[in-house]
């Protein structure tokens, strides 16, 4: 059996499509498996490093602006649609797969689309609550939709084939629980642990924020732990940090979370964006959080994540128009001193959420096949 998996632009689009991947090497007998991602997307440096071949067509963007810039680049994105039509063919001819699964990206189009036309089963996974432009294209060729949340069904104009599945999470994410966590990471104290991060490289206004915010917690003799990821603004906020006096007993600025399974399993509460990996990750292991969209993304899908979360009782949606150091120090401070907050926001998460998500999946792809 060969399996073609395209994906690509956010670790939202790449992390469910590793996830199921590995799945059909294990239980399938002799399976090949093949990613497509764009030119040098980030897909580019994660697929190759977790082990799988990865082959790339030509394909950007369009911009919603009617800017000279952004119609010269619209006019490129014409070009490169052909170019990655001929490219998406000749990979299929070479490949042969037996399936063909999108998870997200603009890479996504030309390859299921062209598998489609060819009769070769073919399926798209959205993690998002609202589709992107891809998705909601590919949905109309594709033979199966499938989504991380029961609200979505809605966003499509033939919601028959759309299956709710949930989106897939690495096992690292469930394989210990919070006491394990927290004494692999030599806590030994009772104090609740605060995790933040904005993000792989972070956001340089967020981080201003989270200055303030360490300033202020260290004030008042560090109450909780907490381990933040910095990203790019790691040394600039360090320098900042130590003209208010440093940062007291407890509270760790790291670069980057490398182990970020670890650090969300020992935390008692995550605050952070609202992209799709993270907000299933979020609903998978029943974690509170106080979630703060990027205003800079497409169709402003964060917010509408989030929204699924807020909604259920399980997260607080916090604007970033909104945000202060101090407003977030207290939105957080205050859930941090309430483990019966905490409590209930974790059972209206595991009541969302599709912990099978990766089973679940499998079984209908697997479904498409015979």
């Amino acid at each position: 059996m060969n399996v073609l998996f395209t994906c690509g632009g956010t670790a939202g689009h790449i992390n469910p499509a590793v996830a199921l991947a590995r799945m059909f090497l294990e239980r399938e007998e002799g399976c090949q498996v093949l990613f497509v991602g764009a030119d040098g997307g980030m897909e580019t440096r994660l697929v190759p490093k977790e082990g799988f071949e990865l082959r790339t067509v030509t394909i950007t963007n369009f911009r919603r602006s009617l800017t000279p810039a952004a119609i010269g680049h619209n006019l490129g994105t014409v070009v490169n649609m052909v170019r990655s039509d001929r490219q998406a063919k000749a990979i299929l001819d070479e490949f042969k797969p037996d399936l063909v699964v999108g998870t997200g990206g603009y890479a996504s189009f030309p390859v299921v689309k062209a598998a489609a036309k060819r009769g070769i089963p073919t399926a798209v996974h959205e993690s998002n609550a609202v589709p992107g432009l891809t998705t909601k294209a590919l949905s109309k060729v594709c033979d199966v939709v499938m989504v991380g949340f029961a609200e979505s069904r809605e966003q499509y104009e033939d919601p028959s084939k759309v299956v709710v599945t949930g989106t897939p999470v690495r096992g690292d994410f469930f394989r210990r629980t919070r006491l394990e966590a927290r004494r692999e990471l030599g806590i030994e104290d009772d104090r609740p642990l605060l995790l933040s991060y904005w993000g792989s490289l972070g956001a340089e206004r967020m981080n201003g924020y989270m200055t303030e915010f360490i300033a202020l917690e260290s004030r008042e003799g560090a109450p909780f732990r907490h381990i933040h990821g910095a990203g790019r603004d790691f040394s600039s906020m360090t320098r900042d940090l130590a003209t208010r006096g440093g940062s007291a007993q407890g509270v760790e600025v790291r670069e980057y979370i490398y182990d970020m399974p670890l650090v969300m399993a020992a935390a008692d509460l995550v605050l952070c964006r609202s992209g799709a990996s993270t907000v299933s990750e979020l609903a998978a292991i029943a974690k509170p959080s106080v979630l703060v969209p990027s205003p800079n993304v497409t169709a402003d899908h964060q917010t509408k994540n989030a929204r699924i979360l807020a909604n259920a009782g399980g997260a607080v949606l916090l604007p970033e128009k909104e945000c202060s150091g101090e407003r977030l120090y207290r939105t957080a401070a205050d859930l941090l001193h309430s483990p019966e907050k905490r409590s209930e926001m974790a059972r209206r998460l595991s009541e969302l959420a599709i912990p099978d998500a990766n089973e679940k999946i499998f079984e209908t792809l697997k479904r498409l096949l015979k």
